[in-house]
């Protein structure tokens, strides 16, 4: 889309302030309006001269000069038609040293298939007609913070792949997984990055293109046609982004012109040693520029409704993996990265100025305060924050052997301290299923050779995930554990979907499938997740019985009673404070179409005339091992007097 001269000056001024949230509109690659002309520019502040070369000028760095246009941008316009669709480009950068560095475009919207690193020439404006109008003014005119939430958290080369060993394309999974996903009723599907990046194995977490869709499943247009099916079929698309560390690949942002441009200059604050990886400069007011366009880019030009911001905390503090000695105290003598901070609530209020309706998620580990929190008050300005203590919490209490469980209660009731400090999510995800971790069903106890063992490890899912699902906060869970993947998760290998063919795993999905849609059509158990107006605890401490009762509440008062026992013993009448009424079992973990026995209460009961728990009365309740029981009060007690005919004039109340 090139600019003239004259209508560059304002966006590279505010590029070079670190203000302009648009930068992709004039870096990079673009046709120049009414013409087959195409413009490149690239910021390379130390370079001595650059070059665009490529396969249409045969990689002649000194066909294609480019020409500086203000401290650090270079510019060349390529003649009619030298440019095609698809063709492939690098900049050769002649670096202060004397070395020519060849590099792909920072800001190109496509690039070659791994092992390939050159740029391809995309024309992104024009690709796809978007289809999800509908879609959009929805999101729009709901408030997230009150809509139901679950996430399925993908890997898009190993969800299926075909049996030759060749990864779905992104219309592939259109096709495939978005229906599966509407079946399954989640509402949101985040995927793992999908900016080229060279590596398999770093997942998606060694990006090199941050504004290329990766070529492994298609083209940009390929991506579009699947967030755009998504949004047909009611799922909203979260991805992953990276703003915290880049790869030393050559072709890449490392040096990019010979020295030190996007990184620190100084390795104990610009490298993450562990990773092997850079860290972004966030003070420079260009690479601000640089991030803050590319979280814009995705919502603009993709549609995406969410972003999960990756390893906040290595953002966040100058230590971060590093030992004394390897790191630089701030201005105060801290360890913050204040200007890491400064970023974010950049990053943040500019997301948030043109768009309220969207997410914006903070992986942040550690107990820095008011993550989700609006700048105006100090807060980072994300709207959400991974509960990553939960998440510790909950696989260490479901590791435990039922004995052991009664020891460690305060894992299930420890985060109730903290849980409405923050707009939390609730993740399950892919770190906790690799590098030795096991999946999500061989964290439970039990030998799957032994039939009741094995029995034992599904009900402790079922109970997991009816915990998870009922404790304030929006969830997410990865992909295969709504099945019960044995394995743990590789990247290299699709999901075990053979296993399905087991009557247990079939069961387990069916259950994941009638919880997701229980969750959403109950709004008790999402409509006030930020406050304590949602929640209320009935018995926190029944922790030599491993057992947990409390209430979750909607918007209009309507009461969700939740009965959980996490050990394998039944327990026969168990009584829980209530409310005086009748009350109806709505959802029972341990039901046999799920793979359970049925054991539990089942239907109507009434509440009995003794106050417990602080609750005016009481309901007795058999509930089997390793279940939960979720009930409603459906009617009030009947105390109309009865004719008793053993007392004849006289007139009884009915038994309890």
């Amino acid at each position: 889309m090139g600019k003239t001269q004259n209508n560059l000056d304002l966006p590279v001024y505010l590029f070079h302030q670190g203000n302009n949230s648009k930068a992709y509109e004039i870096m990079g690659s673009h046709k120049v309006p009414g013409t087959d002309q195409v413009v490149f520019r690239v910021w390379a502040p130390h370079a001595t001269a650059v070059s665009v070369v490529g396969d249409f000028n045969d990689w002649d760095p000194y066909n294609l000069r480019m020409e500086k246009i203000s401290d650090g941008i270079w510019e060349a316009t390529a003649p009619d038609g030298a440019i095609e669709e698809y063709s492939a480009y690098k900049y050769a950068i002649e670096a202060r040293d004397g070395r020519t560095i060849m590099k792909a475009d920072p800001y190109g919207y496509h690039m070659e298939t791994r092992p390939g690193t050159a740029s391809k020439f995309y024309d992104i404006d024009d690709c796809y007609t978007w289809n999800d109008d509908e879609w959009l003014e929805h999101r729009a005119s709901t408030r997230i913070y009150d809509m139901p939430v679950n996430i399925y958290e993908v890997h898009a080369g190993s969800w299926k792949v075909y049996e030759d060993g060749n990864l779905y394309s992104y219309r592939a999974l259109a096709d495939e997984l978005v229906p599966y996903v509407a079946d399954m009723g989640y509402t949101h599907i985040e995927f793992m990055p999908l900016s080229e990046y060279p590596f398999d194995g770093s997942w998606g977490y060694q990006v090199c293109g941050y504004y290329a869709a990766t070529s492994r499943y298609g083209t940009p247009a390929d991506l579009m046609y699947l967030i755009d099916k998504c949004h047909q079929n009611g799922i909203g698309v979260i991805l992953d982004w990276v703003p915290a560390h880049f790869p030393k690949d050559a072709y890449g942002l490392f040096e990019f012109d010979g020295e030190p441009c996007y990184e620190y200059p100084d390795p104990r604050k610009g490298e993450h040693k562990t990773w092997g990886t850079k860290v972004f400069d966030f003070g420079k007011t260009e690479v601000q520029s640089f991030l803050v366009s590319n979280a814009h880019f995705w919502f603009d030009k993709y549609h995406i409704d969410g972003i999960r911001v990756d390893a906040v905390a290595s953002m966040l503090y100058l230590n971060y993996d590093r030992k004394d000695g390897e790191w630089i105290p701030n201005a105060n003598g801290g360890v913050e990265n204040l200007e890491a901070v400064a970023f974010l609530q950049k990053l943040n209020e500019s997301i948030f100025r043109e768009r309220g309706d969207v997410m914006m998620i903070a992986e942040e580990s550690t107990a820095w305060p008011n993550v989700s929190k609006p700048t105006s008050i100090g807060g980072l300005g994300f709207n959400f924050k991974w509960n990553m203590g939960w998440m510790n919490d909950v696989i260490r209490y479901f590791n435990l052997d039922g004995l052991s469980r009664k020891y460690n209660h305060d894992c299930l009731t420890f985060s109730f301290f903290y849980a409405f400090s923050e707009n939390f999510v609730l993740p399950i995800s892919h770190d906790e299923v690799v590098h030795g971790k096991g999946s999500l069903i061989n964290k439970h106890p039990g030998d799957p050779s032994d039939p009741e063992q094995y029995a034992e490890k599904f009900a402790g899912v079922r109970s997991m995930l009816a915990y998870m699902y009922s404790h304030p906060g929006k969830k997410l869970l990865f992909m295969g554990s709504e099945f019960g993947q044995f394995s743990e998760w590789n990247y290299k290998s699709q999901l075990d979907w053979n296993l399905l063919e087991y009557d247990m795993h079939r069961k387990l999905q069916a259950y994941t499938r009638a919880l997701n849609t229980f969750y959403k059509e109950t709004p008790a158990l999402w409509e006030i997740d930020y406050s304590w107006e949602g929640f209320e605890w009935i018995i926190p401490d029944d922790n030599a019985n491993s057992v947990l009762a409390y209430k979750r509440k909607d918007q209009n008062d309507d009461v969700l009673y939740c009965l959980l026992n996490f050990t394998k013993v039944n327990r026969e009448g168990y009584k829980m404070g209530c409310d005086d009424g009748v009350y109806e079992v709505v959802f029972d973990t341990d039901a046999p179409e799920f793979g359970g026995s049925g054991w539990s209460t089942g239907g109507k009961v009434e509440s009995l005339d003794e106050p417990m728990h602080s609750q005016k009365a009481c309901i007795a309740l058999n509930i089997a091992g390793n279940s939960a029981l979720f009930l409603k009060k459906v009617a009030e007690k009947d105390r109309t007097p009865k004719w008793s005919p053993e007392h004849s004039g006289s007139f009884a109340y009915p038994r309890t």
